[in-house]
């Protein structure tokens, strides 16, 4: 018995990197795969049927069950296909992991209009499509389900040269957060991964390259078994949590607010601010 035994799973980016490793580990448990990619570079540039094809391909001789999908998740046609492509072949859909993405670095007075705006058609409108086509067609079927967002290290901390990316991920964290709210009557959990992997999207980033034996150390494998975790049912009492992997090391994400303080008059003064700044941020 495998933890997804006649779940199916929609995974976006499933053509390789981490994707590809959540595609293979959820069919080895046991689900049903839409391998969603559509075949483009990691700059957003492109498409083919190849990637997905080969994952496929892979599950099938591992003696699982998938479909190639190729749409882009930036549309609602895409998304909306991706659910066609769920419901045409395997009757449903239980799972969705939001995991495609593009990178266009660029320091911010350098960055393009065309640079910010496909980062966020891919990673924010991407997953907006994405959850809301699948988490409609949850509420329908009436048993719950499991979205898994991915957002980023870049979101939560920031990161040089990567404003677009780091924004649209951030805007992902609090996506997943008031998603978690919303669906919780649905019985279905919304959490995100922030994962740190070695992959053709991240592999000459500074970040990584001063990793000492990156490649294995941060393989896209230690990741989907989290992504797994979070999509079984032995998760099914968690949502609205940012799970962070960076190899072998799994954390929590979480916003903290101080306890902060009050004037010692009537209200602030700016002068009184600068005097007590560091009171407000205990």
């Amino acid at each position: 018995m495998g933890l997804l035994d006649g779940k199916v799973a929609i995974i976006t980016g499933a053509g390789g990197g981490i994707g590809r490793a959540h595609a293979l580990l959820f069919a080895k448990e046991g689900a049903k795969v839409v391998v969603n990619d559509l075949g483009g570079d990691r700059a957003g540039g492109g498409k083919g049927s190849e990637l997905a094809d080969q994952v496929v391909a892979e599950i099938k001789k591992a003696g699982g069950d998938a479909v190639a999908n190729y749409d882009s998740v930036s549309t609602r046609e895409g998304a909306d296909g991706m659910l066609w492509s769920a419901l045409s072949k395997f009757g449903k859909v239980d799972i969705l992991v939001n995991n495609a993405g593009v990178l266009r670095d660029r320091s911010f007075l350098n960055m393009t209009d065309a640079d910010w705006n496909v980062v966020f058609d891919v990673h924010m409108k991407g997953t907006y499509f994405c959850a809301q086509t699948i988490a409609r067609q949850l509420k329908v079927q009436g048993k719950g389900g499991r979205i898994i967002n991915t957002t980023s290290v870049s979101g939560l901390m920031g990161n040089f040269g990567q404003a677009n990316y780091s924004a649209a991920k951030a805007g992902i964290y609090g996506f997943t957060r008031t998603l978690a709210i919303e669906l919780r009557k649905a019985n279905v959990t919304v959490n995100a991964l922030a994962p740190v992997a070695y992959t053709r999207m991240t592999e000459d980033l500074p970040m990584l390259q001063a990793v000492p034996n990156a490649k294995e150390m941060l393989a896209p494998e230690h990741i989907s078994p989290v992504a797994l975790f979070l999509a079984s049912d032995l998760s099914a009492d968690i949502t609205g949590t940012i799970v962070g992997v960076q190899g072998p090391k799994v954390s929590l994400y979480k916003m903290i607010e101080t306890s902060g303080t009050t004037p010692k008059g009537a209200a602030w003064t700016a002068e009184e601010l600068r005097e007590r700044w560091g009171e407000i941020g205990k």
